[in-house]
């Protein structure tokens, strides 16, 4: 009946019981006939028709899909709304808990959608700190590096020390036994002298003693006791007088030990120093016949090259007039002049190509594209054609001057300079002009290589020259421009000021610069005035500094050459314990950690095992390389004298 609440399998149990009841039987039977009465009955048909329903819409399903459960929950839902609407009694209380239970699930799928953004910045986030712990990971290498040899240099310290140590203990204690053994022997000389000076106080007394006696005798005695004593006392006396005579003759000639002794020891020290007056003879001899060969060889080189010179002088065409490059170089005689001043001919065509190509890089309005190939620098990978800007040598030399300040100011980056001059093109001209900048600096840098903030800056740029990196150089608290301005006459000469700010250039130049002979004659304060550190507005630095640029040249070349001549032929390898040895021994003040910078630059930052004589030269002069120490004994070609 609808709306009736069946009780199966209840009710059936009860119905079986009743039908098979048997008072005389035992639990155990009624139990199991109990069992097959229930299996017996069948179940309600509209139950029947709901769980095949169910079982229906289930296999009809595709569970494979993503919301399955989703699918898989409808059936039941519709079954349990078929269940509600055919009891009416217990609609309202089945519908309340159908109801909270959708509601619930509808807060559930709520919450989890709600959840799925956070999901996904959780990922997000997770990726991110990854990354930067990657990063952080890869930033502090380096100074887990550094720290690293800071500790096994502090080890080495402390190895030294303890071995200092050790020898001083053994030291204090070898002095300990010499205190004490000074000590015992003061003590056992001055018991000597004690017992010394007992004993001579009592023979002083026997003696005043026996003196008292002999007069006490004498007054008493016999004469003719007197007189037998007198004969034997004359010929005891002619006895001692014959031998004293023996003595003088046969030892007449005899030196006294002392003094035998002490010529003995002169003797010696007139042998070691003539021995070390040999071998110092010897040597110099030997340095004076090498010199000597040296001279011969050198005087045949002259000898040819004379020939040669004269041979080339008779071949050679005439000097040109460069006087006629004024005629058409802009400004006339009197800028050809300034700029043809202490050059030689090679550099004079340097100089008429730049000015030739300065003119012409003016007349181009357009430069055509390199393209955007791998061999590309990434500051020319562009295609089509970029426009000419036409700037100055002013205006570039300013540019890349603030280029390379800013490079510096942000050194921790640790970028290239190809990227970062891009890079700051771009973020001071915008994207679409940075192209148009990075042409026009780069052919102005090309042509102008007179001028030496393009060629040094051209040279980094294309990779001809290492980078250069910052060195423990000493810096002076005044610089030279200061002084200048803060001159003051004191009683007719340069004032304390100006001499202390000599005496610190001075000593800078003196340590930069170990190989330079310097003369310098301090006239007041017109010294400091001429060692001004300006530039002209096109970056043309002042004589003095061009004369401290080739001197560091010729420095770098003597101190690589003499490395090259330590290191022997060109055709064999070498590894970082040859060049350790070899950096030694042309300056032994070299320290650790300029060491180990310069096997970096000629290995590559330890990337290689061993590499080519030449091939580490080559790196060594592209990079900064200069002495620490002063300059050998033997002398160097580098060596230089300037007033």
């Amino acid at each position: 009946a609808r709306g009736h609440w069946s009780t199966w399998p209840a009710f059936g149990c009860g119905q079986t019981i009743l039908g098979n009841h048997k008072p005389c039987c035992a639990p155990e039977e009624r139990e199991s006939s109990n069992k097959q009465a229930l299996l017996t009955i069948p179940k309600p048909q509209y139950l029947e028709e709901l769980e095949s329903y169910l079982r229906k819409e289930l296999q009809s399903l595709d569970l494979t899909e993503k919301n399955a459960q989703e699918l898989k929950l409808q059936p039941y839902r519709e079954i349990f709304e078929f269940f509600i609407d055919s009891f009416k009694t217990y609609k309202p209380l089945l519908s309340a808990i159908k109801n909270e239970y959708e509601v619930t699930l509808a807060h559930q799928k709520k919450t989890i959608r709600s959840l799925e953004p956070l999901k996904a910045m959780v990922t997000t986030v997770s990726e991110e700190c990854t990354r930067r712990i990657l990063a952080l990971q890869e930033k502090e290498k380096d100074e887990i590096y550094l720290l690293k040899q800071e500790k096994q240099h502090l080890l080495k310290f402390i190895d030294n020390m303890k071995e200092e140590k050790s020898s001083l203990q053994t030291q204090v204690e070898y002095l300990q036994a010499s205190v004490a053994e000074e000590y015992t022997r003061y003590l056992n000389q001055h018991d000597a002298h004690k017992l010394l000076l007992a004993k001579l106080n009592e023979m002083h007394h026997e003696r005043l003693d026996m003196t008292r006696r002999q007069a006490q005798d004498v007054k008493g005695e016999d004469v003719v006791k007197l007189t037998l004593a007198l004969k034997v006392a004359r010929q005891d006396l002619t006895k001692a007088q014959v031998k004293l005579n023996k003595m003088i003759a046969d030892y007449g000639d005899v030196v006294p030990r002392r003094d035998f002794e002490s010529l003995e020891k002169k003797y010696s020290d007139l042998l070691q120093e003539m021995n070390i007056l040999r071998k110092d003879f010897d040597r110099l001899h030997k340095e004076y016949e090498t010199l000597l060969e040296i001279h011969r060889e050198t005087e045949q080189e002259r000898d040819n090259f004379c020939a040669e010179l004269q041979r080339v002088q008779q071949n050679c065409t005439p000097r040109p007039d460069w006087e006629k490059c004024s005629e058409v170089i802009s400004g006339g005689a009197e800028r050809w002049d300034g700029l043809a001043v202490g050059k030689t001919s090679e550099q004079l065509v340097d100089v008429l190509l730049e000015e030739i190509g300065t003119a012409a890089l003016k007349e181009i309005n357009v430069f055509p594209g390199w393209g955007k190939g791998g061999n590309v620098p990434v500051y020319l990978r562009h295609e089509g054609e970029v426009k000419n800007k036409k700037l100055t040598k002013k205006d570039v030399v300013n540019i890349l001057k603030d280029i390379w300040k800013e490079k510096i100011a942000l050194e921790q980056q640790q970028s290239s300079l190809p990227e970062f001059f891009l890079s700051y093109l771009q973020k001071k001209f915008g994207d679409a002009a940075a192209m148009e900048w990075s042409y026009t600096l780069y052919e102005n840098m090309r042509l102008c290589r007179s001028n030496h903030v393009l060629s040094s800056f051209y040279d980094i740029l294309t990779g001809k020259v290492g980078s250069p990196r910052p060195t423990a150089a000493p810096r002076p608290d005044i610089v030279p421009g200061e002084t200048g301005s803060r001159q003051g006459k004191h009683n007719g000469n340069a004032s304390p000021f100006c001499h202390r700010g000599f005496t610190v250039f001075y000593c800078i130049f003196s340590s930069l610069f170990p190989l330079f002979t310097w003369k310098l004659h301090f006239h007041g304060s017109s010294v400091l005035r001429h060692l001004q550190f300006f530039q002209d507005e096109e970056g043309n630095a002042t004589p003095f500094v061009a004369k401290l640029r080739s001197q560091y040249v010729r420095e770098k070349q003597e101190y690589l050459r003499q490395l090259k001549n330590k290191l022997g032929g060109l055709t064999r390898e070498v590894n970082a314990d040859d060049l350790k040895a070899a950096f030694c021994s042309i300056d032994p003040d070299i320290h650790d950690q300029m060491l180990e910078t310069y096997l970096d630059l000629a290995l590559q930052a330890g990337g290689e095992g061993a590499v080519a004589v030449e091939t580490a030269l080559e790196r060594l002069l592209a990079g900064d390389v200069r002495r620490v120490g002063p300059a050998p004994r033997e002398g160097s070609t580098a060596s230089s004298e300037g007033e």
